[in-house]
C-alpha cells in the first residue's frame, strides 16, 4: 500500500506523484487533503489532493520541496512506498452551480485549485481560471486548466509567460470590465489569498480560500492549525480547510506560519548533512 506509482518533474522543486491508495481514492473528494509521513521518525505533513481515480484507487499527490519532508520526499522512487497515508481529511469545497465563477492558484495552489475548478465546471459554472507564477518554469497543469475552463489566464511575475504581473491584475480587470462574478475561490501563498480577499472585499463578491496554516495530526486534536475567522478561532484541519477569505485574520495566519522558520531550517541542513555523510 501507498506505493508510488508514477513520479514526474512538473518544474525544478515541483513533483508529481501518483500513489496507490485505493480506500482513500473512493472516498476523496475536492479540497480535501491528506496527512503524510514518509518513514517512523519522520514528521507528518499535510497534502492536498491533485487529483484522485477510484476506480484505479489512485491518488495525485504535487509537491513542492521547500523543507525537510518534502526534499525527502523527493528522493522517493517508483516502486518505493510512503510509510502513512492518512485520509480524506478536512470538508470537501462547496460546489454548485453559482453562474460565473473565478478559480484563482498561485504557484503550487494550481495543483488544488484543479480538482475544484473540474467539479465548478461539470457542475454548471461559467468558469474563468487565473493562474500565477514567479515564472515560466514554475507553471504546471496548464492543459488540464485550460481543459476545464471558459476562460484561461495566465500571468507570471516577470513576463516569461502570459500576462506579465499578478493573478490579483487579472483579477481586477474583469471586475472593472463589469463581469459578474457570482464566486471566487482562491488556493495559493498566503499573502496572494490575502489580496485577493481585499480585491473582492469592496464589491462583495463571495471569495474562498483554502488555508495552508501549520498542522500536525489532521484530526482536531493538536490545535496547531488553529486560524481566526471573523474573530473566532477555528481548526484548519477539521473546520477548513477553506473559509470565507473576507473574515480570515491574514495576518495572524502569516505570523503562525513564521514561527517556526528558525527549526525548520535547522531540520533541512541537519538532513542534508546526513545526506552527504551516508554518500
Amino acid at each position: 500500500m501507498n506505493t508510488i506509482l508514477k513520479k514526474e518533474t512538473l518544474s525544478p522543486s515541483v513533483k508529481l506523484y501518483e500513489i496507490e491508495a485505493p480506500l482513500i481514492a473512493q472516498k476523496a473528494l475536492p479540497g480535501q487533503f491528506v496527512v503524510v509521513r514518509i518513514v517512523e521518525e519522520g514528521e507528518r505533513i499535510p497534502l492536498t489532493i491533485a487529483d484522485s481515480d477510484p476506480e484505479r484507487g489512485i491518488l495525485t499527490l504535487i509537491v513542492q520541496e521547500v523543507g525537510k519532508t518534502t526534499e525527502h520526499m523527493g528522493l522517493l522512487d517508483e516502486g518505493m512506498a510512503i510509510l502513512d497515508v492518512a485520509g480524506p481529511l478536512g470538508l470537501p469545497s462547496e460546489i454548485e452551480n453559482y453562474g460565473t465563477v473565478v478559480m484563482v492558484g498561485g504557484g503550487i495552489g494550481i495543483a488544488p485549485i484543479y480538482p475544484i475548478t473540474k467539479g465548478m465546471k461539470a457542475a454548471g459554472n461559467r468558469v474563468i481560471s487565473i493562474i500565477g507564477a514567479r515564472s515560466e518554469n514554475l507553471l504546471f497543469y496548464i492543459d488540464k486548466m485550460k481543459a476545464v475552463s471558459d476562460e484561461f489566464i495566465i500571468t507570471t511575475d516577470d513576463g516569461t509567460s502570459g500576462i506579465k504581473g499578478f493573478v490579483t491584475d487579472e483579477l481586477k480587470r474583469l471586475i472593472d470590465e463589469g463581469v459578474k462574478i457570482d464566486r471566487v475561490v482562491a488556493i495559493g501563498p498566503t499573502i496572494m489569498m490575502k489580496m485577493v480577499s481585499e480585491v473582492t472585499r469592496p464589491y462583495e463578491i463571495p471569495t474562498i480560500v483554502s488555508l495552508n496554516s501549520i498542522m500536525v495530526d489532521g484530526t482536531g486534536m493538536c490545535g496547531a492549525c488553529r486560524v481566526e475567522i471573523d474573530g473566532e478561532t477555528k481548526f484548519a484541519c477539521v473546520d477548513g480547510p477553506e473559509f470565507d477569505g473576507h473574515k480570515v485574520d491574514f495576518d495572524l495566519l502569516m505570523q503562525r506560519q513564521a514561527m517556526y522558520i528558525e527549526q525548520e531550517k535547522k531540520s533541512l541542513e541537519c538532513f542534508r548533512e546526513n545526506l552527504v555523510h551516508r554518500i
